[in-house]
Formats: structure tokens, sequence, C-alpha cells
């Protein structure tokens, strides 16, 4: 029996993309999280939390209207910048990066919450920006909670379903990912070709998750 590998490259690329996207916006909002004394910051934190909570489809539903070429923002996107989030890879991307932001930022901001204030004090009082302090002196100390935040980032994305079906649909090639096509095989009743798909998913999954734990036991037992 031959199978089609597309969907576990498409999964791949999908996770990679989010997982290089997040670094980038979860670290600075997890900073400002952790050290911002803004009295209204638990609805920011709410906000960014909200997917862990929210039913994918939810999720998905409300992006597919927001985007759509119906709406005056879909539409406005398509006329002027030829850019189309409904039913293309693109906006797999973007709802991968709303429904796994939380697994970036909750991990980085419990890393910076966990750094003594005093690291950052004598870090300006040599003469350090923000800036420089952030970047060479508080995320060297916490690269275990980023790699942490990384690979559970990555693993989160690749079992998404709800939310990419939502936005994505099912074009083979563009935007069937693997855990689309599962649900698509067991619909079939083409169980093999599941299992094939499944099987890989649990094994990469629980391989990205023991990775988690033994960086989480080495650093508690370095602390």
């Amino acid at each position: 029996m031959r199978y089609d590998f597309e969907p576990l490259f498409l999964t791949m690329k999908l996770a990679s993309i989010t997982t290089f996207i997040l670094i980038f916006i979860g670290i600075p909002i997890a900073y400002w999280l952790a050290s911002s004394k803004f009295r209204f910051k638990f609805l920011l934190e709410a906000l960014v939390n909200t997917p862990l909570v929210l039913p994918p489809s939810v999720l998905g539903f409300y992006l597919l209207l927001i985007f759509s070429p119906k709406n005056s923002l879909g539409n406005f996107l398509t006329e002027h910048f030829n850019i189309s989030f409904v039913f293309t890879f693109e906006g797999l991307i973007l709802a991968s990066v709303i429904f796994s932001l939380p697994f970036m930022v909750q991990n980085v901001q419990a890393g910076f919450q966990s750094l003594p204030i005093s690291l950052k004090e004598a870090s300006y009082t040599l003469g350090k920006s923000e800036f420089e302090t952030i970047l060479k002196v508080l995320i060297p100390n916490i690269k275990h909670s980023i790699l942490s935040g990384i690979i559970l980032t990555f693993a989160h994305t690749i079992g998404e379903f709800g939310v990419v079906l939502m936005i994505g649909g099912s074009i083979p090639g563009k935007t069937k990912v693997a855990s689309i096509a599962i649900y698509e095989e067991v619909e079939s009743l083409n169980y093999a070709t599941a299992n094939f798909y499944s099987f890989i998913l649990l094994a990469l999954s629980f391989f990205l998750l023991s990775i988690v734990y033994s960086i989480n036991n080495k650093y508690l037992k370095t602390n």
C-alpha cells in the first residue's frame, strides 16, 4: 500500500513556520506581561490565553467570517494586496499563530518571572540598556523556558484540527494537513491509512514532550 506523505510534509511546514513566527512575537509579549505594572494587564493575559479554553472551531469560525472576501476586511486585503486568508496556507499560518500563542507566551513568561530582579538591576548599573539587558542577560538565563515553549508550540501545531479545518478546509497539497487527512480517512473507512498518519503524529508528540520534560527535570536539578 502506498501512502501519501504530502499531508505530513504540509503539517511539518506549518508547525515550523508557526513556531518561527511565535519566537519573535511570543518573547516580547511574554516579557511585557512578566514585567509590566499596567493596571489592566490581566485583560491582555486573558486575550492571549483565550485559545486554551476556546473551542478551536469557534476561533476558526470567526477568522473565516473576518477574512471572508464577502466582508470588508477580507475584500480590502484581496483587492488591494491580493492577500487571502480563507482556504489558503497563509490562513492556516495565521490561525495557528493565534491558536498556539499561549504555549509560547506562558513558558517564556514563567521564565522571565523566575529571574531575580537583582539580575536586571545589576545590568542597568553596568550601563546596559533595557534591550541589551533582555537580549544579553535575561534571555540567556531562560533558555530552558524558551526551548520548552518552542517544542510545545511545534507539538501543539501539528495536532491542530478544528481551527485549520474551518479556515483552510481540505485542499490537497495546500491546506490538507495530517489531522484533517486522518479524519477523512476514517470517514472513508480507510483505517490502515488513518493509523499510519496517527501513529506518526503520536510518536512525534511523545518524542517532543519527552524532550520538554527532560529539559525541565535537568533545570530543576541544577537549581
